[in-house]
């Protein structure tokens, strides 16, 4: 009997404990932000962005539709670009001028009918050439089948009608790959991968050794000595950005080497738009660690507004314009974006300064913004 009180005792007794430790756990997560953060809203932001940003699928792609005759067949075929869903055509009127607005990067692809066409097609060889960017090899192959489709249903209209001959192949796609004739996927994605690496260089390892600083308690130390907040930032940056240049200079000589991707751009413009993006990635870093203070946090912000972003929103790997409009927008805020566009033009395509000195005018000032933004909330730290 006694035994049986004895353990119901204690049974009571260790409901008890767990019921104070289950209310001092609450009151410990509600006095911490950073658990709120890391366990409700970090979730949900990784919800958004792999739930609305992962999508192979290509939508509205922009695409020069050049008539060089103006039959009815010629247009039908027309129409049966522009009405797809797949394509936003633009009508132009001579190959030379879609040639230069494709080198400009305002179309990633061109569709030529060519004069003759509705003659040639009475005669059972009419052609059809098709121009696409190959900067981007998965996206290329993806247009490629597009177009390729639009014609087949064009045909396959055209035979339900009569007015083609049921199961002849009556037009024929010429299909042409530039600025990455080899079809290399290699060649799209590592200039991308230099751009992870230099995030990881410069946002992520900045922000967790700035960081371990601040939890130590060696950055309020520096305070108390006469050094000012902006020389403190200058040598936590200065070691950091020669380590980023020096991982930019393997990943170039790594891309040459091993994958013998082409450089047909400058490679001291590529130099210097890697160091405004650096840059960036060091401000950011810096902004991170100065705000939380606090290694893991600073490690879960900065993977999600800087390494995430480059590998979903930067159109390293995913086309940007298949992304719904509210993520579309988004991704305008993220630097990878920017650096990914300059990195392949100069790559692939070369010194295209049309795509090269906007994107670069837009790096300068994110780097601005955000080593402003560092020295005011370290001088902050100081009162």
């Amino acid at each position: 009997m006694s035994g049986t009180t004895s353990g119901t005792g204690g049974t009571l007794a260790s409901l008890a404990r767990i019921g104070a430790l289950i209310r001092k756990e609450s009151y410990q997560v509600l006095r911490d932000p950073s658990s709120i953060i890391v366990g409700i809203v970090m979730p949900m932001l990784l919800l958004i962005l792999f739930g609305y940003g992962l999508s192979f699928d290509v939508k509205r792609v922009p695409l020069a539709v050049v008539m060089e005759e103006s039959s009815d067949e010629a247009r039908e075929l027309a129409a049966g670009f522009s009405l797809s869903e797949y394509f936003s055509t633009i009508d132009v009127k001579t190959m030379v001028d879609a040639e230069r607005l494709l080198r400009t990067a305002k179309i990633d692809g061109i569709a030529r009918i060519p004069a003759d066409f509705a003659r040639d097609l009475a005669l059972g060889k009419a052609e059809v050439q098709v121009v696409v960017n190959g900067t981007d090899a998965n996206t290329a192959r993806i247009v490629l089948s597009y177009a390729q489709g639009a014609v087949g249903s064009w045909s396959a209209r055209h035979q339900a009608d009569g007015r083609l001959a049921a199961g002849v192949p009556q037009v024929a796609v010429e299909t042409r790959l530039w600025f990455n004739s080899a079809n290399n996927s290699q060649h799209f994605l590592v200039p991308g991968l230099i751009v992870l690496v230099m995030t990881l260089i410069g946002a992520l390892l900045t922000s967790l050794v700035v960081a371990r600083e601040w939890e130590r308690g060696t950055f309020e130390a520096l305070f108390v000595t006469p050094v000012r907040p902006i020389e403190i930032l200058l040598g936590k940056t200065v070691p950091y950005f020669v380590l980023g240049m020096l991982g930019l200079g393997l990943s170039i000589a790594g891309s040459q080497v091993l994958f013998n991707v082409p450089m047909r751009g400058s490679l001291l413009l590529l130099i210097f738009v890697s160091s405004l993006y650096l840059l960036v990635a060091l401000g950011m870093g810096l902004v991170i660690s100065s705000v939380t203070r606090n290694q893991f946090v600073s490690s879960q912000i900065t993977l999600i507004v800087s390494f995430l972003p480059a590998m979903i929103l930067s159109g390293f790997i995913f086309d940007i314009r298949s992304m719904p409009e509210v993520v579309r927008l988004i991704s305008y805020i993220f630097p990878a974006r920017y650096f990914v566009s300059v990195l392949q033009t100069l790559f692939l395509a070369g010194n295209v300064w049309s795509v090269v000195l906007p994107n670069a005018a837009v790096l300068a000032g994110m780097a601005l913004l955000l080593m402003t933004i560092a020295v005011r909330s370290t001088q902050k730290s100081l009162r």
